[in-house]
């Protein structure tokens, strides 16, 4: 992935940096020689937005994912409760409305399970279902706070369903994890992306609404790394929410801040402080998402433009501080009005205070329409995008946003085109993390039903290869240490079974991890 050496035959590896390649070797003698047979070998991948402690913590919890009817998750409900003594609490994980037609209520809950504290926690990580025994100690004043999240029935009585920062209501009474359960889950979680070459994780946001675990969730990544307990390299993003009034100097640009002054880039290589996480809208699969036209649905009937967290005066104030104080952005934006707030406040910051070398990013970037293209690509953003969500859900995300929007979803070929850079992401545990299946996708455009969605959106296999690689390395900034394989860069590589350009596009994804080296040693698999 190095455009001054498209390829090698022999790379040399020392105190796990890479010595050198080829000719750069010559005279020199290696303690150990490994001859992989022309197996080929790549750049450890690396996912620039991915969710470990929450993918490991739904690793223990019953999925509900693969359940089609109403009958057979209530059924998984009620087995579930039985298998929990006493009045503990019922967690589930995979929760999602579309095969069943709609949501569940907290009358289908109570009949499965009469009594019992359930959390069940949608596929999405942008919406929670609950049971009468939590919302019954909910006050009228908390449920006030958190709409619009509280779904209500035409009653006006909380249907059970809390989406986006309501979610809280259930996170505040359900959690925190011990530290002990997180540096378990990311152990697990970070194994499952060895499995898949991954070397380097960009961590989404901790210690969130949506996504964290522990108001103090870094100090498990901390204990991970020193119990040897931590299987990749890690960045971990900070919620927007954490920064405070510094009460700093004017002169240090410093408005707001995490205590200490904390902020992008400190740490080492095993574990850093990456970007600062927002949250302008929610989800596609819980129709959250922001947009400036409605989604469409099946009975023609109006399925809402979904929601924006910010108004555009309180956001612009809150990115300009973060900016200024040093700050790397990572803006979740998914629906294109979001997109449009996303631009908009970026640029403004950087028009009042320029930072060439920002990299600030957009999360997702799922719904992009033609005339943002440029102004993306002028603003300097870069698009960190799920190719295997629309692997996954195409078919239903194709619906909903009918034949004038579906090829504006996930968008590749477009975003190389007008110059905006593109970074590879899985987003797990919402989707499959293996680079090779995203890979596939960004080649072949192809559902999982078999639907092209976006075909005009196709690349070139190495245009995705770059995208799990030198394109997610930089937008993490690691690209002078990681992403492609020269003198001097970390010896993280990925040693596969065929050359993923030379199969047929629809067997990329099939492509064997052989094995997955950190640091110049053998962490998953044999050579």
């Amino acid at each position: 992935m190095d455009p001054a050496r498209p390829a090698a035959s022999r790379l040399g590896v020392w105190r796990g940096r890479i010595a050198g390649l080829d000719e750069e070797l010559d005279g020199l003698r290696a303690r150990r020689t490994v001859d992989l047979g022309g197996a080929t070998v790549l750049p450890g991948f690396v996912d620039a937005h991915s969710h470990l402690a929450w993918t490991g913590m739904a690793a223990g919890l019953v999925d509900l994912s693969g359940l089609r009817t109403r009958d057979a998750v209530l059924d998984a409900v009620r087995r579930a409760a039985d298998a929990v003594p006493g009045d503990g609490w019922v967690d589930l994980a995979g929760y999602d409305q579309r095969p069943l037609g709609a949501h569940l209520t907290r009358d289908d809950l109570e009949a499965a399970a009469p009594g019992r504290r359930l959390y069940v926690r949608h596929t999405s990580g942008h919406a929670c279902l609950v049971s009468d025994a939590v919302l019954a100690t909910v006050t009228d004043d908390e449920f006030a706070a958190h709409a619009p999240g509280v779904v209500r029935d035409a009653g006006g009585r909380p249907t059970g369903l809390l989406e986006e920062g309501a979610m809280a209501i259930a996170r505040a009474r359900r959690l925190p994890y011990t530290l002990d359960e997180i540096v378990a889950a990311v152990e697990t979680a970070g194994r499952e992306c060895l499995a898949q070459g991954i070397t380097t994780v960009a961590e989404a946001g901790i210690v969130t609404d949506l996504a964290g675990s522990s108001p103090v969730e870094l100090a498990a990544y901390q204990v991970a790394r020193e119990q040897g307990r931590l299987p990749v390299r890690v960045q971990t993003m900070v919620p927007a929410a954490m920064l405070r009034p510094s009460g700093a100097a004017d002169e240090d640009g410093i408005a707001r801040a995490v205590d200490l002054g904390l902020r992008t880039g400190l740490g080492d290589d095993r574990l850093s402080i990456g970007a600062l996480k927002l949250w302008l809208d929610g989800g596609m699969m819980a129709r959250t998402a922001a947009l400036t036209s409605p989604y469409l649905t099946s009975d023609g009937s109006d399925g809402g433009s979904g929601q924006l967290a910010f108004g555009d005066d309180e956001l612009a104030a809150l990115i300009l501080d973060a900016h200024r104080a040093g700050w790397q952005l990572a803006i979740h934006a998914i629906g294109d009005a979001a997109v449009d707030q996303a631009i908009a406040v970026v640029t403004a910051a950087q028009a009042a205070h320029p930072r060439p070398g920002a990299r600030h990013r957009v999360e997702h970037c799922g719904l992009v329409r033609p005339e943002q293209l440029p102004r993306l690509a002028a603003a300097g953003l870069t698009a960190v995008v799920q190719p295997t969500f629309l692997h996954a859900f195409g078919d239903d995300y194709s619906t909903i946003m009918g034949p004038a929007r579906s090829g504006w979803m996930y968008r590749g070929r477009s975003f190389l085109d007008h110059g905006v850079r593109v970074a590879g992401s899985s987003d797990r545990p919402v989707a499959d993390g293996a680079p090779l299946r995203a890979i596939q996708f960004m080649v072949d455009r192809t559902s999982s039903g078999g639907a092209p969605v976006g075909p005009d959106e196709a690349v070139t296999v190495d245009e995705a290869l770059a995208a799990y690689t030198t394109g997610s390395a930089y937008a993490c900034r690691v690209d002078d240490v990681a992403g492609s394989l020269a003198a001097g860069k970390q010896a993280d590589l990925v040693v596969l079974g065929a050359d993923p350009r030379a199969v047929e596009p629809s067997a990329i994804a099939a492509v064997p991890v052989v094995a997955t080296i950190l640091g110049g040693e053998v962490v998953h698999g044999a050579i």
